[in-house]
């Protein structure tokens, strides 16, 4: 099937990747709605109202033209002093990863700093961004399914040089795919 107007397909990953992608936002920060993209049509759909009562603490969404093994784009939280409304294409540095089994199964998260926002665009990698930071990230993505009865293990918080290795794996994963599906 062809997927002519579909975010995941259609918009391009950026000129500077892995250093620089663009992030599409699925998830403002501080919501308890769980969007994400239908891979389908292209468009956003309701998953569910987390049923914890806990909140995105940053924004959320997947990096166009990327795979991973859990059969979907490549997760990425970004940073920004605001909420993004969710499909907003956001220019996002590339400053680390938090990687995460997610039922067992690989699940990074990539970690970005929102490019044209001035408070953030200057951390250049994980190691400038405060403890708690990484408390609550652990913290929201270990919890924030419990009371679904499924178990999220964040394995531990990697550098820059690391998370672009796995923007640069999940771009040839991408590549592969539309080849062996003709996806576009």
């Amino acid at each position: 099937m062809k997927d002519s107007l579909n975010p995941w397909h259609r918009v391009n990953i950026g000129k500077n990747a892995p250093d620089v992608v663009n992030g599409i936002i699925e998830i403002p920060r501080e919501t308890r709605a769980k969007y994400e993209l239908d891979k389908e049509s292209g468009l956003l759909m309701m998953d569910r109202v987390l049923y914890s009562s806990m909140y995105y603490p940053a924004n959320y969404g997947f990096i166009p033209q990327t795979y991973c093994d859990d059969k979907d784009p490549l997760d990425i939280v970004v940073l920004s002093r605001i909420n993004i409304v969710p499909m907003c294409i956001v220019s996002a540095n590339v400053i680390g990863v938090m990687r995460m089994l997610d039922e067992g199964e690989a699940d990074d998260k990539i970690i970005a700093v929102a490019s044209n926002d001035m408070s953030v665009n200057h951390i250049q990698d994980i190691s400038e961004l405060p403890v708690h930071f990484f408390q609550e990230l652990q913290n929201f993505f270990e919890d924030y399914k419990k009371l679904e009865n499924k178990t999220v293990l964040v394995e531990d918080f990697q550098d820059s040089k690391v998370a672009k290795e796995i923007v640069l794996q999940s771009m040839e994963d991408y590549k592969n795919l539309v080849q062996e599906t003709n996806l576009i």
